[in-house]
C-alpha cells in the first residue's frame, strides 16, 4: 500500500491482537491500513513466537465442535473434553494474579472468550484439541488439565497467517517496515500517525487509531527501568521489534499508565539461546516440565516449590524466580520414571543436556554449579519425597515432600530411577504486564478515565489484565477479545466522524 493514503481507521501492530482489530474494523465497513513494524518475512509480533495454546470457556463437546468441527466420533469416544465454565475461568484469572486483575476487562475476555474464537475460526484459523502437550491418557480416555483444551494448527505463526491471509481477501492495506513513532494528536483526539520507514518520515491520517503493537519486553533500558535489577540480562523469547513504542506514544497523548509496570510474564528458558526469539526455533528453548523434577541452583540448592499448581498456573511466574539466582541460571534435573512425560522440546538439539547413570555423576557435569551441595539437597529431597499420592500428572496429586523448608507439594516422587538427566535454563521474557488503561470498549481514556477520542487499544500494550502471573493460554485469548472488540468501536467511531472511503 501507499503508507500516505489516509483511512478511516488505523492499526498498529501485526500480532494476534492487531490482526483482529483490523479484520473487525474491516467487517463493520470501515477502511483500514495496518501498519507493522518489522519486514515481511518477521511479521507476527510475539504471536509468531507463541506455542498456540488458548484459554476458552466451553460447556462440552458441543462447544468444541463450534471450533474443531472436524472431530471424528473415534476422537469424540475417546476424548473425555469435560467442560471449562466462566466461573472457573474468572477464578483462575483471580486467583494467579492475586485477585487483582481489572474485573471488568476480565469479564469481557471470559464471556467473549467462545465467541471471539468461533469467529477467528470463520476467518480461516485452524483450531484443534490440545492433544500432546496438554492432556493424558486417564483410564483409557485423553484428559486434559490446567483448564488449556484447544490450541491452533502451525501454532502462533499458524495464528498469524491464517489472520494475514484474511487481512488480504478482506481489503485491509498492509505495510510492512512502518515503525510508527508518533500519534497525531490534539485536544480533540488523535488524528493519525507519524510513520518512518527507512530514513522516509511520512504522516497518515486517520480518524481512529488502534495501539496493539506488544510491551516493552525487547527494550533492555525499559526493562531495567521498570522491572528492575538484572532484568537487562533476560533473554527475550519472542519479537526484537516490541519496544514499548505504542504505550509510549500513548502516553505522550495524555493516555492513562495502569497496571502491572514492574511485573512481566518469563519462563524457564535454554541458558544459551539466543538473545531474541527465532520464529523457526519458537517454541524449541522453554523448559516448562518442571513440576516433575527439580530444580537446582549454583549454590547446588533448590529455590522453589516446583509442584505448587499445575505447569499453566506457574511457569510465567518462575522465570522471574530463576532470574534472581546467582549468575541468573538453574539446572532442571529428571529420572527415567518421569522422561516420557517431558515435553518434545526436551527432546530437540537445542539443549543444554547432560546424562548420568549415578547422582554423584550428575551433579559433577552440572555446570556452575556447588556439586558437593547439590548432592546433598538431592538426598534431603530423596529422604522426605512420597507422601501421599498416587502419582497422577493431571491434578495437583497431592504426592508431596515433609520437612524441607521448601516443600514440593505435588508430583514429588524420589529422583531414584537413572539415567538421569539435567537442562540447563535462564529466564526468558515473553511480555510486560504494564500499559495503557482501556475500557470495556477498548477506548483508551486519560487520566481522568475518560475516552480519548479516536484512540483504541488491545493486546499486550494493555495495563490491568495481569498481575504477577498469567493463567496459561490467556494471553492469546485477551489479546483476540479485545482486538475484536477495539476494531468493532474504532470502525464505529469512524462511521460516527463520517468515513473517509
Amino acid at each position: 500500500m501507499a503508507v500516505n493514503s489516509d483511512v478511516d481507521v488505523i492499526v498498529v501492530g501485526g500480532g494476534n491482537a492487531a490482526l483482529c482489530a483490523a479484520l473487525s474494523a474491516r467487517e463493520a465497513g470501515a477502511s483500514v491500513a495496518l501498519l507493522e513494524r518489522a519486514p515481511e518475512d518477521q511479521r507476527g509480533g510475539n504471536s509468531g513466537f507463541a506455542g498456540g495454546n488458548w484459554r476458552v470457556v466451553y460447556d462440552g463437546v458441543d462447544d468444541i465442535k463450534k471450533l474443531v468441527p472436524d472431530l471424528t466420533a473415534e476422537e469424540i469416544a475417546n476424548t473425555d473434553f469435560g467442560r471449562y465454565t466462566e466461573e472457573q475461568f474468572f477464578d483462575d484469572m483471580a486467583r494467579v494474579t492475586q485477585y487483582r486483575t481489572n474485573p471488568d476487562l476480565c469479564e469481557v475476555i471470559v464471556k467473549r472468550s467462545l465467541d471471539t474464537l468461533t469467529w477467528m475460526r470463520g476467518k480461516g484459523v485452524r483450531f484443534l484439541p490440545y492433544y500432546g502437550r496438554q492432556s493424558f491418557k486417564v483410564d483409557g480416555r485423553v484428559k486434559f488439565w490446567g483448564g488449556l483444551t484447544i490450541t491452533v494448527s502451525g501454532g502462533g505463526i499458524g495464528v498469524v497467517d491464517a489472520l494475514f491471509a484474511a487481512a488480504k481477501r478482506d481489503g485491509v492495506r498492509v505495510a510492512y517496515n512502518s515503525r510508527v513513532t508518533r500519534l497525531l494528536a490534539d485536544e480533540q483526539g488523535v488524528h493519525g500517525v507519524e510513520v518512518t520507514s527507512g530514513r522516509k518520515v511520512e504522516q497518515v491520517r486517520a480518524r481512529a487509531v488502534i495501539i496493539a503493537c506488544g510491551g516493552f519486553e525487547a527494550n533492555a533500558e525499559w526493562r531495567t527501568r521498570y522491572l528492575g535489577r538484572g532484568w537487562d540480562l533476560a533473554k527475550v523469547r519472542g519479537s526484537r521489534f516490541n519496544t514499548g513504542d505504542g504505550i509510549r506514544m500513548a502516553l505522550d497523548a495524555g493516555a492513562q499508565p495502569y497496571g502491572h509496570w514492574s511485573g512481566c510474564h518469563a519462563v524457564g528458558w535454554e541458558r544459551y539461546a539466543t538473545d531474541y526469539g527465532e520464529v523457526a526455533l519458537r517454541t524449541s528453548f522453554q523448559r516448562h516440565s518442571y513440576p516433575y523434577g527439580l530444580m537446582i541452583n549454583a549454590t547446588g540448592n533448590r529455590f522453589v516449590d516446583e509442584g505448587a499448581d499445575l505447569r499453566p498456573y506457574t511457569y510465567a511466574k518462575y522465570g522471574h524466580v530463576v532470574l534472581e539466582q546467582p549468575g541468573q541460571f538453574a539446572w532442571q534435573v529428571y529420572d527415567q520414571k518421569v522422561t516420557h512425560l517431558l515435553r518434545e522440546e526436551y527432546r530437540g538439539r537445542h539443549c543444554t543436556k547432560v546424562t548420568a547413570n549415578t547422582l554423584d555423576e550428575l551433579v559433577a557435569k552440572l555446570e556452575g554449579v556447588d556439586a558437593k551441595q547439590a548432592l546433598k539437597t538431592i538426598t534431603a529431597y530423596n529422604a522426605a519425597a512420597g507422601n501421599g499420592g498416587p502419582f497422577n500428572p493431571t491434578v495437583k496429586d497431592g504426592l508431596s515432600t515433609m520437612g524441607l523448608t521448601i516443600p514440593k507439594s505435588n508430583w514429588a516422587q524420589k529422583l531414584d530411577a537413572p539415567p538421569y538427566e539435567a537442562y540447563a535454563i535462564t529466564c526468558g521474557v515473553t511480555f510486560t504486564f504494564g500499559g495503557i488503561k482501556i475500557n470495556p470498549a477498548a477506548e483508551v481514556v486519560d487520566v481522568m478515565d475518560q475516552p480519548i477520542p479516536g484512540l483504541f487499544a488491545a493486546g499486550e500494550a494493555v495495563g490491568g489484565i495481569f498481575y504477577f502471573n498469567y493463567p496459561g493460554g490467556s494471553g492469546l485469548t485477551s489479546g483476540a477479545v479485545f482486538g475484536k472488540v477495539a476494531g468493532a468501536s474504532a470502525a464505529a467511531f469512524a462511521a460516527s466522524a463520517g468515513a473517509t472511503t
